[in-house]
């Protein structure tokens, strides 16, 4: 029984771990379906090259600092021969796996918001540094229960920090990370006229757009639901909480952005993101007054950071990640308590300092790694680069190859004698 029993965790985790993995297309998709025509090659290949040094990064560095474990050693050790440290039948390969799809999310997520104009290679080593040191710094704070913090806010506030499935662990840590890049590159090349006013630029692709936010919203159930990391510990209202929210977040961004199908179909995204950290503590009630914060807000600090404050974030990475990831971590001390129907557990103050040290060590951080590219290998496109697309300047063929096709003599030939013939 016990073994049937750790089989089953297995499978479960994994199918968690592929439901992730699975949400990684949604990142493209939502980023193809926003930018320019001239940069959705780049936006695929960069979301798939970056899952592979984050895979990498995680596995030989950023796991050992997040958990304190290594994977150099036997395979017979790995699958949990006895003695061995590891549990029974790879579960922890998995787990490794599932984890690897949430740090794998950073660079994901820092995309959106450097997309048209970022170097290729640069950005390939900011993602190593990210996942191998400065996300999992955090997440071994908070998940691996090292450094002590967690002892520390559970001694001064009775109750350590609360985050189920990462709403400050991968989301804000992601968002605030991402807001660190935009700042040192700059805006895209025009989007800004000379009096400050805002172009335009409008999404390429509204069913690419739409594609990418359902394939995250649909494997979101696998991120929140699937964080319980076992059957056992498996809990319906995880799922009810995750679609309640997703739902809020719908709505709200849908008045609140006045019916912009970018806002709407973002705004399920926001809810999702605010309601990862409370979304096994909440009553149902409280994840969609959560989501529902989370979409309006979406709305409100994309506009201002594009509108007012001049912050090229292409993708609003910031403001769905970094915002509403931060106003979920806090949401959770609030919903999450038993007199707002909540389970209880959780403490504010914990949740006020854990959100605030997750937003600082994203923005320290991703500071330092860009800032550093900066100064040494830099980070943005040449100007010729950037206008010509980084379709062209980096892979060299373009979303629509036969578009760009020279006309030959010959074809014009042939469509004249075809338009004669079918004269008569």
């Amino acid at each position: 029984m016990e073994t049937a029993k750790t089989g089953v965790d297995v499978l479960f985790v994994l199918l968690g771990a592929v439901m992730v993995l699975a949400m990684h297309a949604g990142f493209a998709f939502l980023e193809v379906g926003t930018v320019r025509r001239k940069n959705q090659v780049n936006a695929l290949v960069k979301i798939l090259s970056d899952f592979a040094v984050s895979t990498l990064a995680y596995f030989f560095v950023g796991y050992g600092v997040a958990y304190g474990t290594s994977f150099l050693v036997g395979a017979g050790t790995l699958v949990g021969g006895e003695g061995s440290g590891f549990a029974a039948q790879g579960y922890d390969l998995v787990k490794f796996f599932f984890l690897a799809t949430f740090a794998a999310a950073i660079p994901a997520i820092v995309s959106g918001g450097i997309a048209e104009r970022a170097k290729f290679l640069p950005q390939l080593m900011a993602t190593a540094v990210l996942v191998g040191l400065v996300y999992p710094l955090f997440e071994g704070m908070v998940w691996g229960t090292r450094f002590g913090a967690q002892e520390w806010l559970q001694a001064t506030f009775g109750a350590a920090f609360h985050d189920f499935a990462g709403s400050v662990v991968v989301h804000a840590v992601g968002g605030w990370i991402g807001l660190a890049a935009v700042l040192m590159l700059g805006a895209r090349l025009g989007r800004y006229r000379k009096d400050g006013r805002l172009v335009a630029v409008p999404p390429s692709n509204i069913p690419f757009l739409a594609l990418g936010a359902w394939i995250l919203s649909v494997g979101w159930f696998g991120f929140n639901v699937m964080s319980a990391q076992s059957v056992a510990t498996l809990s319906g209202l995880v799922a009810l909480n995750s679609l309640m929210a997703m739902v809020g977040g719908i709505l709200s961004a849908l008045v609140v952005g006045r019916n912009d199908p970018g806002f709407v179909h973002n705004g399920a995204l926001a809810g999702l993101v605010a309601v990862c950290a409370g979304s096994d503590v909440m009553h149902p009630v409280g994840a969609l007054i959560t989501g529902a914060v989370a979409g309006g807000a979406f709305v409100w600090l994309f506009t201002l950071c594009q509108v007012k404050w001049k912050i090229d974030d292409v993708l609003g990475v910031w403001a769905l990640h970094g915002m509403c990831g931060a106003i979920g971590g806090i949401a959770c001390g609030l919903f999450g308590q038993q007199m707002l129907g909540g389970l209880g557990g959780v403490s504010l103050p914990a949740q006020l300092v854990g959100t605030l040290a997750g937003v600082v060590v994203g923005f320290v951080g991703g500071l330092a790694v860009y800032g550093t590219l900066k100064a040494t290998l830099g980070i943005r496109l040449d100007p010729e680069a950037e206008f010509s697309g980084a379709d062209l300047a980096i892979h060299q063929i373009g979303a629509y190859p036969e578009e760009a096709m020279p006309v030959h003599d010959d074809a014009i030939a042939m469509a004249a004698h075809a338009a004669n013939l079918r004269r008569g």
